[in-house]
């Protein structure tokens, strides 16, 4: 995992005790998931269609754009201030390593977190809740070497980013709470990222997500 993940975890376990202290007034909810992001690939002026210059090489040359895809995790919490109104933080980042360059032996591992006002419409005690949500945040895209090297006294190691680009972002989702029983449920969401200047390293500033989720919620009657 990332240093972010290793450093958003312990931010959420702390709101989700607190979250279940004001459990009896306010319904306070915590869920993992699964899901994918997509962004197609860029073309640097001057290059074939999707593909994009490798500053990285000796002599810059062309080679395939990355793309962003696979199978991406989400966690986040969201605590309800009023029985409609709320706030929500959400983190998501893809498993695996992906290719970025692989002339060069670079891979990516593309990351998104944001901070939103969230609204329910119906009561929060229905077994259907739908979920809007609206705030910012940030991307972050972490570089990694795929193989291992020395170079001057100083040694790469694939484990380790050797680069990040962190961009503002601007988050927008939808979704409905499912619920299977009194406090557990099942949440579809669709997310849409607008990242500016993420087009410098991939197709769009626009970033669709997709993901399921199960969740607990405390304080539900």
């Amino acid at each position: 995992m990332s240093k972010l993940t290793i450093r958003t975890i312990p931010i959420l376990a702390l709101l989700l005790l607190a979250g279940a202290k004001q459990a009896s007034a306010q319904g306070f909810s915590a869920y993992f998931g699964v899901g994918s992001a997509s962004d197609g690939a860029a073309t640097t002026s001057g290059c074939p269609p999707r593909q994009v210059l490798d500053n990285f090489e000796t002599v810059p040359t062309c080679e395939g754009a990355p793309v962003i895809g696979g199978v991406f995790g989400v966690f986040g919490a969201d605590f309800m201030i009023t029985p409609h109104l709320g706030v929500n933080g959400e983190y998501s980042f893809r498993f695996a390593q992906a290719p970025y360059l692989p002339d060069v032996g670079l891979n990516a591992r593309p990351q998104f977190y944001d901070f939103n006002a969230i609204y329910q419409p119906t009561s929060g005690t229905s077994r259907v809740v739908p979920v809007l949500e609206g705030g910012i945040g940030g991307s972050k895209l972490s570089l990694y070497a795929t193989q291992s090297g020395c170079s001057t006294g100083f040694c790469i190691n694939p484990s380790q980013a050797v680069a990040t680009s962190n961009h503002f972002q601007i988050h927008g989702a939808i979704g409905v709470k499912l619920y299977v029983k009194s406090d557990i449920f099942i949440k579809p969401q669709v997310d849409l990222h607008w990242v500016p200047n993420l087009n410098q390293q991939y197709s769009s500033a626009f970033v669709p997500q997709y993901t399921i989720s199960v969740g607990y919620t405390f304080g539900r009657h």
